[in-house]
């Protein structure tokens, strides 16, 4: 057992880091872009929802979820070398199935 008298337990160690400190991660990314298609008519009920993630190498993905609305549905990933990548097929998605009339989850559209 080490009964030294010399301790340091006065001497904070996370002072000395946080003023060196210079996270590499990212900003934080905006959440998950949840879209819905509801139309009774044709018996449609679909979900579809776009996040991007930062991956451990610098890039993004960019993670896909779809299906029926009450189901699991199904999921694809694209992993893009830069952000900007990402963002814009992110934003060429959602113009996309906007198009086919897609809405906000929050939204109360036809169901």
């Amino acid at each position: 057992m080490n009964r030294s008298e010399r301790i340091d337990s006065w001497n904070s160690l996370d002072a000395a880091f946080a003023k060196r400190e210079n996270p590499s991660m990212p900003k934080e990314q905006a959440g998950p872009l949840h879209l819905r298609r509801v139309d009774p008519t044709q018996n449609m009920r679909r979900f579809y929802t776009l996040t991007i993630q930062p991956t451990l190498f610098g890039g993004s993905s960019l993670i896909r979820h779809w299906g029926r609305i009450g189901t699991n549905g199904q999921s694809m990933m694209e992993t893009f070398d830069a952000s900007e990548d990402a963002d814009g097929a992110l934003a060429r998605l959602e113009r996309t199935k906007r198009r086919k009339g897609y809405l906000d989850a929050g939204c109360n559209g036809a169901g």
